[in-house]
């Protein structure tokens, strides 16, 4: 595109910001806001495009006055982490919603995957888990207790050696997204196959509902962590493959930028989901029916509501974009 269609496009929209940043008019938040990601694009767009351009001048000096006026002031009057959880997460996930439905579907494929294999071939199991481990859980389920190895180690040793793998997982699975998302593939893949496998072989047991009543009672929040970690390095991959009007460089450093906030987000979730597999898991077997249930719903129905619900139900704040 031409300089001259490009700022003739453009001009009403950006007269109408800087009347706006100056107080010639007035203009609700949420419109400024708006404003400004375009301006914030319109901006990277010229720099590209047209770089020694007065154009860029013009817009470098609009994002500037409007970043000191909406963003500092605003982000100096809150408290930080109440914002990043209540506003910059659930922006990031309305902004990037296709990349939560990829994320599941691939994660949905993959226990597929695992669940049919399993079924078809009777070695798949060992292959994917494990001799030690099948022959070992095969031996808790005669002994009457098939998630006996949940109990191994001290509440404290298993909740830190638990959660520091989930981390790491959690941490491969964003930061693999740097190979265009292919890394990100592979970890979700490897992981949804091995959960549908491991399903799949505690139903061929007879002993799929003892197994769902103590696994999921921490896996509910671990497993929608992998899920949430698997759109950051979706969406990492795709800020390499596809910058659109950035600048690769720049296009890289906003996704790394956004999927690092939807990983950080994270951490609650994987932490928690670790507490209760070294303290609560446990005990599965002790517990009632009913009180398993109801851990398992309240676990899975925050974690889902956070990032499935909420999300969508906030007015658009565009913050999280700032440069």
């Amino acid at each position: 595109m031409r300089e001259v269609a490009f700022i003739k496009r453009n001009k009403d929209k950006w007269l109408t910001f800087e009347r706006a940043i100056l107080g010639k008019i007035k203009k609700n938040p949420d419109d400024l806001a708006g404003l400004y990601i375009q301006l914030v694009n319109d901006l990277s767009f010229a720099r590209t495009y047209y770089p020694k351009s007065k154009t860029v001048v013009y817009l470098n000096h609009l994002a500037s006055i409007a970043f000191q006026q909406i963003y500092k002031t605003k982000r100096a009057e809150s408290n930080q982490l109440v914002y990043f959880f209540k506003e910059e997460i659930p922006f990031i996930i309305r902004q990037n919603k296709r990349y939560l439905i990829y994320a599941f579907l691939l994660f949905f494929i993959a226990v597929s995957m695992g669940v049919l294999s399993a079924v078809y071939d009777e070695s798949f199991v060992r292959l994917i888990l494990g001799d030690e481990y099948v022959e070992m859980t095969l031996n808790n389920i005669k002994s009457g207790d098939p998630v006996a190895v949940y109990k191994s180690g001290s509440n404290w040793g298993s909740f830190i050696a638990i959660t520091m793998n989930n981390l790491q997982v959690g941490l491969k699975c964003f930061l693999y997204g740097i190979a265009g998302g292919l890394g990100t593939v592979y970890i979700v893949m490897q992981n949804g196959i091995m959960i549908g496998a491991f399903q799949t072989f505690f139903h061929q047991e007879g002993v799929l509902w003892e197994s769902v009543r103590g696994i999921w009672i921490h896996g509910a929040m671990e497993i929608f962590a992998v899920v949430i970690e698997t759109m950051a390095g979706l969406i990492l991959g795709a800020g390499i493959l596809f910058p659109d009007t950035f600048s690769r460089l720049d296009s890289f450093k906003r996704s790394m930028k956004t999927g690092l906030k939807l990983w950080l987000s994270t951490l609650p979730f994987t932490i928690s989901a670790g507490f209760l597999e070294g303290f609560i898991t446990r005990y599965s077997d002790v517990m009632p029916d009913f009180l398993s249930v109801v851990m398992i719903m309240v676990t899975l129905g925050f974690i889902s509501w956070y990032y499935l619900i909420y999300p969508f139900r906030q007015k658009d704040f565009e913050t999280s974009l700032v440069p």
